[in-house]
């Protein structure tokens, strides 16, 4: 007996749907507990674990999940309680407007502004600029963190305290997807959603160090993801046919 349906009804077993593309989403929480999780309706089903070892290094995860009508994802920032360094020496430097620039001495660039300067941590950049998308911060506000040599050890309470008053905000991010089955945002550029400049995350990915390590749709449009297949081209002497012929090592 065979229970057959509809070719056009979608049925258990198609799949999880993926999607891509530029999109406003919600920050739901930040590193939530287990159970917090459960409350809002995310069935993980262990504990989450905030913390991980990459090539002898410890990390720690500041992690927001976000939300759209679509999907719900978590994103990821790998920060360290030590400054960040460039292979050539050099100190990566920020301020208390959230902008940052590399230099060996404290920068003296003319528009550099020397307020609250000093070294950065590793992550620190990526959750500043996260920040200023998500909160709305105007050119030239104030936008830092009193306890970020706390945050990057693992005490994310300012963080989580902040999600509570831009609990109305939303953050324009694109989403990607990774080995075919999971998605993930982009950490290069994050816009707002108003003025909504997604030029921005054109010009940042056709930067040599603005590559996504995910697939998305290239025009970029919000909807479900479609991966893009290799079609195999035929030989031109085959007329089109393809026949089956042995390799070398193959038991024919």
């Amino acid at each position: 007996m065979i229970k057959s349906n509809d070719s056009t009804q979608e049925v258990v077993g198609a799949g999880m749907k993926l999607y891509s593309g530029l999109t406003n989403m919600e920050v739901m929480t930040v590193n939530p507990t287990l159970q917090q999780l459960h409350d809002l309706g995310i069935n993980l089903k262990t504990e989450p674990n905030y913390f991980i070892e990459l090539n002898g290094e410890e990390y720690f995860k500041v992690t927001f999940w976000l939300k759209n009508s679509d999907i719900t994802t978590r994103f990821e920032i790998l920060t360290q309680p030590k400054e960040r360094t460039s292979q050539t020496g050099k100190f990566q430097w920020i301020n208390n407007v959230g902008q940052a620039t590399w230099s060996a001495e404290e920068p003296s660039y003319d528009w550099w502004k020397a307020e609250g300067q000093r070294k950065a941590y590793v992550g620190e950049e990526t959750l500043v600029e996260f920040v200023k998308a998500w909160a709305n911060v105007a050119s030239g506000d104030d936008v830092s963190f009193e306890t970020i040599g706390e945050i990057v050890k693992g005490n994310v309470t300012e963080i989580q305290t902040l999600a509570k008053v831009l609990d109305k905000n939303t953050i324009r991010v694109l989403v990607g997807v990774k080995d075919g089955k999971y998605q993930s945002v982009y950490t290069k550029h994050f816009g707002r959603v108003k003025p909504q400049r997604d030029n921005l995350f054109i010009k940042k990915l056709s930067d040599e160090y603005g590559t996504f390590n995910a697939e998305f749709n290239s025009d970029l449009i919000w909807g479900e993801f479609t991966p893009q297949l290799a079609v195999p081209t035929p030989d031109p002497d085959s007329n089109g046919i393809f026949t089956d012929t042995p390799s070398e090592g193959d038991d024919w």
